[in-house]
């Protein structure tokens, strides 16, 4: 059991959990809420690493057939606290405000509900497999992000990154709503009184 804990794929994970605190901590390094440029690139940096381990942890644990108990519930819930905490972070130092901190609202609350029903769901022994759409929501949100963190930063060179940014977190959104639906569909025949 030790050994399948601590496999590639299952480290992979551990590693991008740890990421999340250090991506926050990029923009707090002068004591106060600071998006600095140097924060953003910093950021964006263990942010891009980060999300390079959910490709390679699935990937690896398929293919050297590592898969885990651990791995198949950690992977999804290191996806969320990332995406989900560099959300705030960005709710926070202003970068999604106004009518777009609905985009980030919609994504987090849908993350929260689908964990609650996999949760509900893993009691009647009813398992909801990931979908490859999903997948694809899970990337979607991860760029989005990126081209939100390296937001003001990135305009100096390429302007227009964090307005493609709120494009891409709107589009993540409506996706994230579409696959909620399905996850919801899915687990509602099994939802009992």
């Amino acid at each position: 059991m030790a050994s399948r804990a601590f496999n590639l794929p299952n480290i992979l994970t551990y590693v991008r959990i740890a990421c999340v605190p250090l991506v926050v901590l990029c923009f707090f390094v002068e004591g106060k809420l600071s998006g600095s440029d140097a924060a953003r690139w910093w950021a964006l940096a263990i942010f891009i690493a980060a999300s390079v381990t959910d490709f390679f942890d699935g990937y690896l644990a398929r293919a050297w057939q590592q898969t885990s108990t651990i791995g198949r519930m950690l992977d999804p819930i290191a996806d969320k606290l990332l995406v989900a905490a560099v959300l705030l972070l960005l709710a926070a130092d202003g970068t999604i405000a106004g009518w777009s901190l609905w985009a980030a609202i919609v994504i987090l609350c849908r993350e929260i509900l689908v964990s609650g029903l996999r949760e509900y769901l893993a009691e009647l022994k009813v398992s909801v497999p990931v979908t490859n759409l999903a997948k694809w929501k899970t990337t979607m949100q991860m760029v989005s992000v990126g081209f939100l963190l390296a937001g003001p930063a990135a305009d100096k060179m390429m302007p227009a990154t964090t307005e493609i940014g709120i494009a891409l977190l709107w589009l993540s959104a409506i996706v994230t709503l579409y696959t909620g639906y399905d996850y919801f569909r899915a687990g509602l025949r099994h939802i009992e009184d």
